[in-house]
């Protein structure tokens, strides 16, 4: 976008937006002044935001990235029908994890730098280049991660280059990582990894990779508070996005209130058939005695 003289002259803007720079938009913004932070009398208070657990899975022809809707500030749940799963360009989804807050300003601006960077270059990055765009701006964050205030992000893409899909994920110092078949992050992403280690394997197509990536939440939300599992009553789903050769694209709702119902379905037979067994146990131990 060319920037008119006159309105840099009438105090529009200031010359440094006419100036050329590198394709990066975030060393761009670091050049330029920026506002002063707010005092203590004008931040909110209590506690901020979290946003809480991302599942992402490698298909046949690409991946899948599924979040959790409920943000908890302390012991409330803050929000219920919060997003946190975004398309970062058209073959790459980043999911976040953290203070809610600085996550999602966190990509706004990596989905500014990968367009700044596409037209000021003419050609997109790699999928391994965005990874490391992305590992810059977090280790950026690394003060208020060191001040409680982390937002980690998980990256999923198909790489156009090898015909695949890709994960990986971070640590608040920008420490980057491939991530081999699945993984999950936030609070509940330890009983969520376990969920996925029993259910994926290599070569699922989208539909079975949506419903292991639900039910991975499902698992993360029967033990952990501050997951939000599917919510029938209000019909609030996880967002899920399938990326692969065609692009970025959310699962829809019908679709994932057919994986729900399959989940629990599932989970419903599990049961009855344990207490048919203990009922069975139960009734031997009377006519024994």
């Amino acid at each position: 976008m060319t920037v008119s003289r006159s309105l840099i002259s009438s105090g529009g803007l200031p010359p440094e937006f006419a100036a050329g720079g590198s394709a990066s938009f975030s060393d761009f913004l670091e050049a330029r002044p920026r506002p002063a932070p707010l005092t203590a009398g004008g931040a909110s208070s209590g506690e901020t935001p979290h946003a809480t657990t991302i599942v992402a899975l490698a298909t046949a022809g690409g991946v899948v990235m599924a979040g959790d809707r409920r943000a908890t500030a302390g012991s409330m749940i803050a929000h219920r029908a919060m997003e946190k799963v975004f398309p970062a360009d058209t073959t790459t989804a980043v999911g976040i994890a953290g203070t809610a807050g600085l996550a999602l300003e966190m990509v706004r601006l990596y989905q500014v730098e990968l367009e700044h960077y596409e037209k000021i270059e003419g050609s997109t990055l790699s999928l391994e280049g965005k990874a490391n765009r992305l590992a810059t701006m977090v280790r950026g964050n690394l003060g208020s991660a060191l001040q409680g205030l982390a937002a980690v992000p998980l990256l999923a893409g198909y790489d156009e280059r090898a015909g695949v899909g890709r994960i990986y994920s971070y640590d608040v110092t920008g420490g980057r990582y491939l991530e081999d078949g699945h993984h999950a992050i936030g609070s509940g992403s330890v009983f969520a990894r376990g969920s996925l280690k029993k259910r994926w394997r290599a070569g699922l197509g989208d539909a079975e990779a949506v419903e292991v990536a639900i039910e991975a939440l499902v698992d993360a939300a029967d033990d952990d508070s501050a997951t939000g599992g599917p919510d029938t009553l209000r019909r609030l789903w996880p967002v899920v996005a399938v990326v692969d050769a065609g692009g970025y694209r959310r699962v829809g709702d019908a679709d994932l209130s057919a994986a729900t119902e399959a989940v629990t379905a599932r989970r419903r037979a599990a049961l009855d058939a344990d207490d048919a067994v203990e009922a069975a146990r139960t009734s031997g131990r009377g006519e024994r005695s």
